[in-house]
């Protein structure tokens, strides 16, 4: 009997563990830098010397994720597609902006430097690009409550490990030509929940997928901000001149505005003509 009950109790004690040891203590983390893949031999900040940045509205932009990160385990190429493609909405409805290409993963070469991204450029022919980073961790953890019951009852029984996913999504936009980030904004999420152990991997996945949309859905309405900030800035910021490309009379970067500025200045001097 003694010999039962000690049998039974080793058998207890390694099936306890064994469940131990199939759910992922150590979580999960996917990350892809702009500042790794533009300058991946770079011990310190690029000393870039000022010069004058050429704006040539109907700007061609370019949208793109950097590589990078264990995308195996993250977002499929379809998913990734689909926030460019919503990234790309974000551009549209402006005169100034032209074509919009949403870059493939695999034009993306891991640590290419603008070598790359200038490469990607003329193949698309687009003169601006906005580089998405991306940073993502899953911190995984479990109750005492739950291993008992994966124990005497099973896995499918309670809801017991719990998994925390905190997102961030970057967007840097830089003119290709002169290597200048002209502006940038993020968005960030967090996802909690809780699955079965036999379910985790796969609910945790589809939670990795929500943190994701949910930080693109933060990133864009701040990356139209910074757009209008710094079409702002560049009307009096001497680094920047903007220069319509032949046929566009969309009015650079006043738009609108500076369409019927012009009219009112120029029917000003018409008048002060008629009177001198």
């Amino acid at each position: 009997m003694r010999n039962t009950i000690s049998g039974a109790l080793v058998a207890l004690t390694l099936l306890f563990a064994g469940c131990v040891s199939w759910f992922p203590q150590q979580g999960a983390k996917q990350t892809g830098s702009a500042v790794d893949y533009l300058y991946p031999d770079a011990k310190q900040p690029p000393n870039l010397q000022p010069t004058v940045t050429y704006i040539r509205p109907p700007v061609r932009v370019g949208i793109a994720f950097v590589p990078g990160g264990n995308w195996a385990k993250g977002l499929t190429e379809k998913e990734r597609m689909d926030l460019l493609d919503r990234v790309k909405e974000s551009f549209s409805g402006y005169d100034f902006i032209g074509g919009i290409e949403v870059i493939p993963g695999e034009y993306m070469r891991p640590q290419g430097g603008f070598t790359n991204l200038e490469q990607v450029a003329r193949l698309l022919d687009v003169e601006v690009v906005a580089l998405l980073s991306f940073d993502q961790v899953q911190f995984n953890d479990s109750n005492a409550l739950s291993m008992l019951y994966w124990t005497l009852v099973g896995a499918y029984v309670i809801h017991g490990d719990r998994y925390d996913i905190q997102t961030m999504v970057d967007a840097a936009v830089f003119d290709v030509k002169s290597h200048k980030l002209l502006f940038r904004a993020a968005g960030t999420s967090q996802v909690k929940g809780s699955a079965s152990l036999a379910g985790f991997n796969e609910q945790s996945r589809a939670a990795r997928t929500q943190g994701y949309d949910q930080a693109v859905n933060e990133l864009i309405p701040h990356l139209k901000s910074a757009l209008e900030t710094f079409r702002e800035r560049i009307r009096t910021d001497s680094n920047y001149r903007v220069e319509n490309k032949p046929g566009y009379s969309g009015g650079g970067d006043f738009g609108a505005f500076g369409i019927v500025l012009a009219l009112i200045l120029a029917g000003i001097a018409i008048t002060v003509r008629r009177e001198s």
